[in-house]
């Protein structure tokens, strides 16, 4: 064992334990670093008798659904092996909280770069690499959306029926919720009952359920370093069955709109429109696309809410305050798109 004995909280010498139950290759647990690359939850690559891991468990102050959002993502996970969706390949999981304090589970690392923390010279010199960037996210979550959910285990996983009709109200309970975090004046995101109001009057009148991402922008995913190719869907808390059209809308949520304007999630040089967004979609997916605005508004509905409960977390000193404020930002601007696709 290497002389430091835990690391972000987590304690190294019971992963090893663990990982023995498991069948895994012994010996001492090598070079753990922790990774960058978001706010909610703890990221540890290290090696170990000859091969890599990344481990992913809760943050330190878990959240009520923590340990059963780790379960449902190695479900997930293990689902998806196999098929044409780029992910991290799940190797392990403890659905206990005993071993690590939380739920986690052990992944092959993913060889490449997160474009939201910058481009390596190779994309960065070429428009058409950064163009075509984009459309493989397009083309990745189409694919996804097109596996038969039930055919890989994952019936129950969400409940599909009633799917859309819920969203407006489950989102707005959540934003309510915020209110019993000490010191949180409550939110002052202009147009959030604007949006809900013409969400719940412009319901799309059907849906074929599927898997979805339920998070998908530039900072969920992982590039290639050789060329464009997308080499993994990330950070897969939010995934379940349902419709899987609003992931196609919460790329164009967070990528440029027609002035060239985006929130900081999708937005380097090059990156397609949304009608290339919507073609390469349209591509590989059977579904229709004509409800896709619905979409995009109500990507910027959910997404909004969900960064405000770390602006909210930071008021009650769960979050660092200026994590809190820039996500707060992001979601005024997205409340910003979503009234301007209504009008």
């Amino acid at each position: 064992m290497d002389e430091t004995s835990s690391i972000g909280g987590i304690d190294l010498e019971a992963l090893a334990d663990w990982m023995d139950t498991q069948g895994l290759p012994g010996g001492a647990i090598e070079r753990p670093v922790l990774l960058g690359g978001g706010t909610q939850n703890i990221l540890l690559r290290f090696s170990r008798g000859g091969r890599s891991y990344v481990l992913r468990r809760p943050p330190p102050h878990k959240r009520a659904n923590s340990d059963e959002t780790m379960r449902r993502e190695a479900r997930v996970l293990r689902a998806l092996a196999g098929s044409d969706v780029p992910h991290p390949e799940f190797i392990a999981g403890c659905a206990e909280t005993e071993t690590l304090g939380a739920a986690f589970y052990l992944m092959e690392p993913i060889e490449g770069f997160n474009p939201s923390e910058g481009l390596p010279p190779l994309h960065r010199d070429s428009d058409e690499i950064r163009h075509e960037m984009g459309l493989s996210m397009a083309a990745a979550i189409a694919t996804l959306g097109e596996i038969d959910y039930r055919a890989v285990g994952l019936e129950g996983f969400g409940k599909p029926e009633g799917y859309l009709a819920r969203q407006t109200a489950r989102w707005r309970a959540l934003l309510e919720s915020y209110d019993e975090l000490e010191g949180y004046p409550g939110p002052e995101i202009p147009g959030v009952d604007t949006v809900a109001d013409w969400l719940e009057a412009h319901l799309p009148d059907d849906f074929r359920p599927g898997i979805l991402h339920g998070d998908f922008h530039g900072a969920n995913v992982m590039f290639a370093y050789d060329g464009p190719r997308l080499a993994a869907l990330v950070d897969w808390e939010l995934s379940t069955v349902g419709d899987p059209l609003l992931d196609l809308g919460w790329l164009l949520a967070t990528s440029p709109d027609e002035g060239g304007t985006g929130v900081g999630l999708s937005v380097w040089p090059g990156f397609p429109n949304h009608a290339e967004l919507v073609a390469r979609y349209a591509e590989r997916s059977t579904r229709s696309l004509d409800a896709i605005s619905w979409y995009e508004v109500l990507a910027c509905y959910k997404l909004g809410i969900i960064l405000e409960g770390t602006h909210a977390r930071a008021f009650a000193g769960k979050a660092p305050k200026e994590t809190g404020d820039q996500l707060h930002a992001t979601t005024l601007a997205l409340f910003a798109r979503a009234l301007a696709r209504i009008a």
